[in-house]
């Protein structure tokens, strides 16, 4: 073992990368030393130190240099050099997936795995599985199995992990291989333990019945290896997440047992478990509570931040369960840890009295310069959920907000901070105006073109709403003059909107966009032309249709729309309502999105693309089917719907696609027998009336554990309120025996057989697009010329709240809310509901619901739609 210690000069030497500018030709031609008939052991292991440099850098070998340096470094299998050795094998692991015929070394490292050198084993046998394919792996099945019960642990756990990792490319022979690991479970050793544990679940995580009964074998012995206990703490928490039974069961008992273990390991992954339950009670949650409250108190660091940070995101959606920690959370804010103290005031922020804010507010002042951008982010988060708790306290937190904006950082903390004020302006009306104040100043020296841009857009929307619009005429112009092409081309359309929106502006405006005409950039001149050239005409629609509410196209869906227009011989013109419109997120979809950051670590690093609406997706997937090809654009894709239970043996969920004249229907499929192969699978409906069949594209193979897609074509009535209707299905298909190992069929005649689903609902919202509407008073006036008008009175019975009744109006209707109206203001006995949408076929939806409170709910429905029928079927529809 001497070998290994560096000597007295090496580790004088110490700082700095002695491989920092090494390059890939030099160190291959340094390998041909590998060749040489007498090895010389230190110069080769240098070589292959730097050629693993290099890969785990990211140098990319070609298949001719890998292959070369592999077999010339297969040759220093003859040195006796433990280091060398040991460096063979890691440059096998490296190069195994790049070089060709590397299988040849396989006779070498099966001969080092079942050797006597214990420090060649290991080593060997992650070699060797690294190399191995599903066709090898039976010759070595026999060596495997006795490594992973060996007496040395480095060896058995080697063979486990490599176990781990094979079983993605050969499940089944690692599922022979279950005896061997349930043996090496009763290890003394704790990471063979460990690592028995995790091969024994995976191979067992797909039969819910085989892990159900391993959790409960395991939690009535005592293993000895904390790693092993967290692992079993973490499977049970999921089996209760699937169970329906609440958390009376022995899995959660077990759990709550784990509070008193003797590892404080195994302590704080039980509470993270039970805090982390979805179903969780007070009563439940307390004793972990406490174990994270004394955390708190230890001298550990590691567990202050573990507890501290756990409690954070407790604190999001059960405050009251960590009121109880606040004086300990208090102790924390001169932690010496920064990122402890941020946590913990954060935590408090999110659990304190309205009267405390002020003085939580100072503490955070005292030391937030001191911490890095990404517990920055997190003071940040808990600022905005405190803004929305107490909105009486806006001007206190818009103060911090704004000094934050003005101190050094990165992107993504100036777009928390920018972000989180906007949220304050739009869920309180009266923190407007000194919102835009701060974002004005801040934009004045925004380092941030994206950043920048927001802003001007936030600026165009709101400013003209305010008391004095003309005060930020100023600062949108200053943009203009001093900044780059792509925010002076957003600081064009802001000022658009205030000469739509302010008449007493327009002319004020009309000379700055003809200022704009001469800039030095084309999309700056043409933006100022087209908006000059609209406004001269001072009408309203073309204001409406062209300034304050924008196309909301899909630009991917538009381009695609477009080339297959080119390449069509047609002389009609193309029709920009056929193109669908960009999904809008829902409100559930903010609340998740605005969840997930909340409280949580938030990596620095490049903004993330938007994401690709669900239309968008899926128009790809069915633009393929050549069945699907003729029904025109995807209008909307609805969310999954599933027809069966996720235990049954064959699981079927649907996607509702509509078309402006069709409605597809797509079955993923799976089935979970192995030991039957589905053919021919297909769904066969009993479609309400009206309805017409027009194409059925069936599955043709379903073998076990793959997911298949079946689709059936349907035209929509022609009298539309018989789109709305309910849908008998049975999965129908054939059975054919096989093997569950190779999943072969016995023979090649199956029988019929077939499966009832739920029944599958096609409801209002499925045919509706969300659409936006910046100035919804404008286009409902516009609307009473051109639209036809319905008007209806319902009384809402089932509802108790107007939040809950403006919420289901909205999912049932699959409108897209306007002017934040749906946010009821407390203590509001009446509300009004604006919304708007687009049916298929390109019908623009306006609709006001007028709701008031007493005994019951009772709403006033007023619906304008471009269509008669349209307007007819949403008001028969609430009825």
């Amino acid at each position: 073992m001497s070998s290994f210690k560096r000597d007295k000069k090496e580790e004088e030497d110490g700082g700095g990368n002695p491989f920092q500018n090494i390059e890939k030709t030099t160190v291959l031609q340094e390998a041909r030393l590998f060749n040489e008939n007498i090895i010389n052991a230190k110069k080769c292991t240098h070589i292959l130190t730097k050629i693993l440099y290099l890969l785990n850098q990211g140098e990319q070998l070609g298949a001719t240099e890998a292959t070369e340096v592999f077999f010339a470094m297969t040759k220093l299998f003859q040195s006796k050099d433990v280091i060398l050795r040991r460096m063979v094998y890691l440059g096998i692991k490296e190069l195994s997936s790049i070089a060709d015929d590397v299988i040849i070394v396989t006779s070498s490292l099966t001969k080092d795995m079942t050797g006597k050198e214990d420090l060649y084993r290991a080593a060997a046998i992650r070699a060797l599985c690294s190399i191995t394919d599903a066709t090898m792996l039976q010759a070595i099945e026999r060596y495997m199995k006795q490594a992973i019960v060996d007496k040395n642990p480095a060896v058995s756990s080697a063979a486990l992990v490599s176990s781990l990792h094979m079983t993605k490319m050969a499940s089944d022979v690692i599922k022979r291989w279950v005896n061997e690991a349930q043996e090496a479970v009763n290890s003394e050793n704790i990471m063979v333990q460990f690592h028995a544990l995790g091969v024994l679940y995976h191979i067992r995580k797909s039969d819910r019945l085989a892990v159900t009964k391993l959790v409960a074998r395991l939690t009535r012995m005592s293993l000895k290896s904390p790693y092993a206990v967290c692992m079993l703490v973490r499977i049970a928490a999921k089996l209760l997440e699937e169970e329906e039974t609440g958390n009376d069961s022995p899995l959660f008992e077990f759990i709550e047992s784990c509070l008193r273990h003797k590892s404080e390991m195994v302590i704080y992954e039980a509470a993270h478990a039970i805090v982390n339950l979805r179903r969780t009670t007070s009563r439940e949650l307390a004793p972990a509570i406490s174990v994270l409250q004394l955390f708190c108190g230890s001298p550990k660091p590691t567990l202050r931040f573990a507890a501290v940070r756990t409690l954070n995101q407790v604190a999001i959606n059960h405050p009251t369960a960590v009121t109880a920690c606040n004086l300990d959370l208090e102790n924390l804010i001169t932690d010496s840890n920064r990122s402890i103290a941020t946590l913990a005031i954060t935590t408090l922020l999110k659990t304190g009295a309205e009267s405390s804010v002020d003085r939580l507010m100072k503490q955070i002042a005292t030391f937030v310069s001191e911490i890095s951008d990404e517990f920055k982010v997190v003071v940040v988060q808990a600022i905005r959920a405190l803004a929305l708790k107490f909105p009486r306290k806006h001007s206190v937190l818009m103060n911090f907000l704004s000094a934050m904006l003005r101190d050094e950082g990165g992107l993504e903390y100036k777009a928390s901070i920018a972000d989180t004020i906007i949220t304050i302006i739009e869920d309180n009306a009266e923190a407007k105006e000194t919102g835009l104040a701060h974002l004005c100043e801040f934009i004045e020296d925004c380092e941030h073109t994206s950043l920048a841009v927001r802003i001007l857009h936030l600026l165009g929307k709101e400013g003209p709403r305010t008391k004095q619009p003309s005060r930020y005429i100023r600062f949108i112009y200053n943009r203009v003059i001093l900044e780059n092409p792509t925010v002076r081309a957003a600081a064009v359309s802001a000022m658009a909107q205030f000469g739509a929106l302010c008449p007493d502006l327009l002319e004020n405006i009309q000379v700055l966009l003809a200022r704009c005409q001469m800039d030095s950039d084309d999309e700056v001149r043409d933006r100022a032309a087209y908006y000059s050239n609209i406004l001269k005409q001072q009408d309203k629609t073309l204001y409406n249709n062209y300034i304050l509410d924008p196309l909301q196209i899909s630009i991917p869906s538009l381009e695609r729309c477009l080339r297959e227009y080119i390449l069509t011989n047609t002389e009609e013109p193309f029709d920009i309502k056929s193109v669908p419109l960009a999904a809008l997120p829902t409100e559930e979809e903010k609340q998740i999105n605005n969840q997930k950051s909340d409280g949580m670590l938030i990596t620095t690093g490049p903004v993330k693309p938007i994401p690709v609406s669900r239309e968008e997706n899926y128009s790809e997937k069915l633009s393929t089917i050549p069945a699907l090809q003729q029904l025109g654009p995807l209008f909307k894709s609805s969310d999954i719907v599933e027809l069966t239970e996720s235990e049954t043996e064959y699981v079927v969920c649907c996607i509702k696609h509509c078309y402006t004249r069709h409605l597809v229907l797509q079955f993923d499929c799976v089935n979970t027998l192995n030991d039957q192969l589905l053919e021919n699978v297909r769904v066969q409906l009993d479609p309400s009336e009206g309805y017409k069949i027009v194409n059925e594209i069936p599955c043709p193979k379903l073998p076990y554990n793959e997911m298949g897609t079946a689709y059936v074509v349907l035209q929509f009535p022609e009298d539309l309120p018989n789109t709305v209707g309910t849908f008998g299905a049975v999965l129908k298909f054939v059975v054919k025996d096989c093997d569950p190992n190779t999943g072969l069929p016995d023979t090649d005649e199956g029988y019929d057989d077939e499966y009832m689903l739920e029944d599958l609902e096609v409801v209002l919202g499925d045919q509706i697009q969300r659409v936006n509407k910046v100035n919804w008073g404008a286009a409902w006036e516009e609307a009473g010329n051109n639209f036809v008008e319905m008007e209806d009175t319902y009384s809402l019975s089932s509802m108790g709240t107007l939040e809950e009744a403006v919420k289901n109006i909205i999912q049932f209707l699959g409108l897209q809310p306007a002017e934040r109206t749906d946010k009821v203001p407390e203590g509001k006995t009446t509300h009004t509901l604006l919304l708007a949408g687009l049916f298929r076929g390109g019908f623009e939806i306006l609709v006001r619901s007028k709701l008031a409170l007493a005994d019951g709910i009772t709403m006033q429905l007023t619906v304008r739609s471009t269509d008669t029928d349209v307007a007819e079927l949403i008001t028969s529809a609430v009825g």
